[in-house]
C-alpha cells in the first residue's frame, strides 16, 4: 500500500499520541510501595552492614558513642525481638538469636500518623509514611506510638556527628524526631532505595505491591512470608520471607 507524505505524518502523530498515552497511564498507574526481606539471604554474611550504611550515608544520619542517643534509620534485630509473636521451635533452629533487617514498616494503618498534633508526619497515596521536619515540635507522641522502634529523636545537635555529609539531602536538627522515608527523593528519581541498591546478596526487594507483575509480587506469590507484630492491625508493608 502507497502511503503519502500526508499520510506517513499523520500515522506518525498518532504513534507519537499512543506513546504518550500509555506513559501517561503508567505515570497514573496506582503505586503502594513494600519491601521484601530474603531472611535466609541477609544471614549469609552476618557482619554485613552495606544496607545500613547506605542509608545512613545518603541520609545524613548521625554516629553516636552514646547508646541513648544512638539514631538509626535502619539496623539489625535478634529473630526474637523483632518476631515476638512468631517465636517457635522450629524456626529457632534457623533464626535463634540471629540478626534481622528492620527498618519503618510503612504500615497501612500506621499510629504514627493519628497521634502527631502537627501533621508532621503523614501517610502519602503511594504508602509512603513521611516527615516533615520543620514541623516536628519533638513531642515524641509518634515514638511512643510506633510499636516497632522505627523512630529516633534527636536529644543533641546531630550535625556535628555526621561522618560525610550528603549536601544533596537535609540534615536535622536538635529536638526533632526521625526516619526512614523508604528513600522518597530516589524513587522520584526512579531508583531504588540506597539500601536495596547497595545489598551485594540481593536480599532486599522493593517495588509496586499494586503491579501484580512487580518482582515483590511474584515473591510473595511464591514464598511464604511474615510481618512484624500482626496481631497489631498496623498492617507493616515490610515482608519477610524465610
Amino acid at each position: 500500500m502507497k502511503i503519502t507524505r500526508t499520510g506517513f505524518f499523520r500515522l506518525t502523530g498518532l504513534a507519537t499520541l499512543a506513546q504518550a498515552g500509555r506513559k501517561l497511564r503508567a505515570a497514573a498507574a496506582p503505586k503502594r510501595w513494600a519491601m521484601v526481606v530474603d531472611a535466609q539471604k541477609c544471614l549469609r554474611d552476618r557482619g554485613c552492614t552495606k544496607c545500613l550504611q547506605a542509608c545512613h550515608r545518603a541520609h545524613n544520619v548521625p554516629q553516636f558513642r552514646e547508646r541513648n542517643h544512638q539514631i538509626a534509620w535502619i539496623w539489625k534485630e535478634p529473630f526474637e525481638r523483632a518476631f515476638p509473636s512468631q517465636r517457635s521451635a522450629y524456626t529457632a533452629e534457623t533464626f535463634k538469636d540471629k540478626p534481622v533487617l528492620v527498618l519503618c514498616n510503612h504500615c497501612d494503618n500506621p499510629p504514627c500518623v493519628r497521634v502527631c498534633p502537627t501533621r508532621a508526619t503523614w501517610k502519602r497515596a503511594d504508602g509512603l509514611v513521611m516527615m516533615d521536619w520543620h514541623r516536628c515540635i519533638g513531642c515524641r507522641y509518634c515514638v511512643a506510638a510506633c510499636p516497632y522502634g522505627s523512630r529516633s529523636f534527636n536529644w543533641v545537635d546531630p550535625r556535628p556527628r555526621i561522618a560525610e555529609l550528603n549536601a544533596d539531602f537535609p540534615t536535622r536538627t536538635q529536638g526533632v524526631v526521625e526516619k526512614c522515608t523508604f528513600c522518597e527523593e530516589r524513587l522520584a528519581r526512579g531508583q531504588a532505595p540506597a539500601c536495596v541498591e547497595a545489598c551485594p546478596d540481593k536480599a532486599l526487594v522493593f517495588g509496586n505491591l499494586a503491579d501484580p507483575a512487580s518482582e515483590v509480587r511474584k515473591l510473595l506469590r511464591g514464598r511464604y512470608s511474615i510481618r512484624r507484630k500482626p496481631e497489631l492491625g498496623t498492617q507493616p508493608q515490610v515482608f519477610y520471607i524465610v
